[in-house]
């Protein structure tokens, strides 16, 4: 019955693809279909990975009694959140001011013109904890709409007013008090577990980002001990690598399983950034910051990248079990048995203690999830680890969704390039540019960018504006790593493209093209990645400053001025905001991003003098490494290799404290090989040779 579906290049679809429900893709012809038999719409979205998304296609969506019901009173659409995050915010917010709260699977009945009268999100095949059954639902709403049809239209109607006026961004004449939105921020953090908030909880890598911003001590702190707990908890796929999507208990222990690619973008960031960040003295926590970053790479290198380079975009939370049923984390978890059958006596026991790995166990039925306790060996963790995983990939592998997503691979191409360069690898470098190559190969076509693809063939969906924006981003990290221009014009044509098809009367951006929804969504809050406008004001200033355009910047700047109210508001979830907003404040007290310009003639593709850059940059730096006379990148490489100094000289020495990144070279005078140039704004210091030199050079404030 779903053969609409059998096409799609959503593997979320093609599972629905042989339900016996008369499903529709998204689009104009669902809702013409709709208005031709005068029926309501039921709109249900999810995505690959989603458990309770499994459950309710299992129980309903499977069941022929229910799909007569659906089939007979409904024209039915099966949406991708994935592939179609409009669809999903319009309508889950319409959820959220209905219910009061939201989540997946999405349970949206709506007008043939769109508007939504009721909505849900799962549905048990019988009345169960008080929710009504799925086929109830049906019933009632379908005699509501051939009984009280005019009840329910205007209930729409009303539905979409009220939504315009809550939807309303707030507004502020000037940026907010950094004291006091950070106060704010502190407020909210759990001091026994780290991170924010209760039960479930969730990565906050872009709160985590804006507190390494100023990198004083109590920012700092809230910073090292978010990314410490969620290391050591169940959360982290302690023998794998990567981050499961969010824990199910305040303590980071128990994780909801399922993988997905934006999380571990943004983490591999937020901890390459928070290992720079402290000092050579706290070895444990730089121990398991780097830890965190190399096993979140290992785990993207073996099982989440494409015969293409790009990545995929998620692995389930469930898999199959010894007797062939589904079980939801399955995969992961482990007891005292299962240890002893897998290592020697000595290591199962060692193993069990730093695991974590209980005979009561710490998840469900005896079986334990992996956490890490204390300070372990470093080289006995690294072989027990290899063991473990080599006997749990002999198990049932969950699914993995392996359809491209452009944004959430544009965010790990500039995670990628940065933690190369921090870390000195290379080979991460090669990665980014294979997945940057797959991207411009695939998704762009004439400056106009394609939201998914699958088996390198473009969905057709528009790339929406957190896309523009995270692929320009990604672009440009490369174009400065490389000294590859080719990158930064990639870069500048998607943001030119962007400027057009997002730009707001306000001076903001839309997340969206203009299209077919009853509203235009625009979001400032990362849930839980950054938004649209966010994304695009990080890709405007970071591109702006690498080609040297004022007018990019000056469009970020007028963008931002859109933020301040949110990020007054409710600082802790407009993050990404709040970060460009602790960016601005530094630079007005006299520590602006840098623009670095490493002028290097060594082979190797990071050098010490572009890792000593990349490790200390101030944040909103841009950093780009070449040879003499490296064309495309303005004026950088011109002469000397940028303008001449301007009228502040450098100081030899600077005072060094909690603000600024420790370098890892015990000898701060050492040369680097090569010749480094700083500028800020229209100031520039004299060319620099030794990481003592750079540092200074980088955080002199003026």
């Amino acid at each position: 019955m779903a053969a609409r579906l059998a096409n799609a290049t959503s593997p979320y679809l093609l599972q629905h693809a042989g339900n016996p429900v008369d499903w529709w893709p998204w689009g104009d012809e669902a809702f013409a279909e709709a208005r031709r038999r005068d029926v309501p719409v039921f709109i249900s979205v999810g995505y690959s990975a989603c458990h309770w998304c499994h459950v309710m296609a299992h129980e309903s969506f499977e069941d022929p009694a229910v799909a007569e019901k659906l089939n007979r009173g409904f024209v039915a659409v099966k949406v991708d959140r994935e592939e179609r995050p409009d669809v999903d915010a319009v309508y889950m917010r319409a959820t959220a001011a209905l219910t009061g709260q939201g989540g997946w699977p999405l349970s949206v009945f709506a007008t043939p013109d769109g508007e939504p009268f009721f909505a849900g999100t799962y549905y048990p095949p019988e009345p169960r904890h008080g929710l009504p059954s799925f086929g109830q639902v049906l019933d009632a709403l379908a005699d509501a709409w051939a009984h009280r049809r005019a009840e329910v239209l205007e209930s729409a109607s009303s539905i979409v007013a009220q939504l315009a006026d809550i939807n309303a961004l707030p507004t502020a004449a000037a940026p907010p008090g950094v004291r006091t939105v950070l106060e704010s921020v502190v407020s909210g953090f759990d001091p026994i577990n780290g991170g924010w908030g209760t039960a479930p909880k969730f990565p906050a890598p872009r709160l985590i980002d804006a507190l390494l911003v100023r990198g004083d001590r109590g920012s700092l702190d809230l910073a090292q001990r978010a990314l410490q707990h969620m290391a050591r908890g169940g959360i982290h796929d302690q023998i794998g690598g990567g981050f499961h999507r969010y824990a199910v208990d305040a303590s980071w222990g128990v994780p909801h399983f399922e993988k997905m690619l934006y999380d571990n973008a943004l983490l591999l960031g937020a901890y390459a950034r928070g290992w720079r960040r402290t000092p050579r003295h706290e070895a444990v926590l730089r121990w398991l910051f780097e830890r965190a970053a190399r096993g979140i790479v290992s785990w993207l290198a073996a099982d989440m990248l494409l015969d293409s380079g790009a990545f995929a975009a998620s692995m389930d939370a469930d898999s199959l079990d010894l007797s062939g049923a589904h079980h939801e984390g399955i995969f992961y978890v482990w007891s005292p048995e299962l240890l002893a059958d897998a290592l020697d006596a000595a290591d199962a026991e060692w193993a069990a203690k730093v695991f974590h790995v209980t005979e009561r166990g710490t998840f469900e039925h005896g079986l334990s999830t992996l956490q890490l306790v204390g300070v372990p060996d470093a080289d006995r963790l690294a072989r027990v680890s290899a063991r473990l995983l080599e006997v749990r990939d002999r198990r049932f592998f969950p699914a993995r969704d392996d359809k491209v997503v452009a944004s959430w691979n544009g965010w790990l191409i500039a995670s990628l390039v940065e933690a190369a360069e921090i870390f000195a690898e290379e080979s991460w470098l090669d990665l980014a540019r294979g997945a940057a190559e797959e991207l411009w190969r695939t998704h762009v076509r004439d400056g106009v960018l394609d939201r998914t693809s699958r088996g390198q063939v473009a969905s057709g969906i528009a790339g929406f504006a957190e896309d523009y924006g995270a692929v320009a981003s990604g672009f440009a990290h490369l174009a400065g790593a490389l000294g590859d221009a080719t990158w930064l014009r990639r870069a500048e044509r998607l943001l030119d493209t962007a400027l057009t098809v997002f730009a707001a009367p306000d001076g903001g951006f839309f997340d969206a093209p203009a299209g077919d929804l009853f509203e235009r969504p625009r979001e400032i809050a990362d849930n839980p990645t950054p938004p649209g406008t966010s994304a695009l004001i990080e890709a405007l200033r970071h591109v702006g400053l690498l080609a040297d355009r004022a007018d990019l910047l000056e469009r970020a700047d007028a963008a931002a001025a859109t933020t301040w109210g949110s990020v007054e508001r409710n600082p802790r979830f407009a993050a990404s905001a709040l970060g460009d907003l602790l960016v601005a404040d530094e630079a007005r007290r006299g520590l602006r991003p840098a623009v670095v310009v490493v002028v290097d003639e060594a082979a190797e593709a990071i050098t010490p003098a572009s890792r000593a850059a990349w490790r200390m940059a101030p944040a909103g730096s841009v950093i780009v490494r070449g040879r003499p006379g490296t064309t495309g990148f303005a004026h950088h490489f011109d002469g000397r290799g940028v303008r001449p100094p301007g009228e502040y000289p450098l100081r030899r020495s600077v005072h060094v404290d909690a603000e600024v990144p420790d370098d890892s070279d015990e000898h701060a005078d050492v040369a680097v090989g090569a010749t480094v140039y700083v500028c800020r704004g229209q100031t520039c210091f004299p060319p620099a040779s030794t990481v003592k030199e750079i540092r200074a050079a980088l955080w002199q404030r003026a």
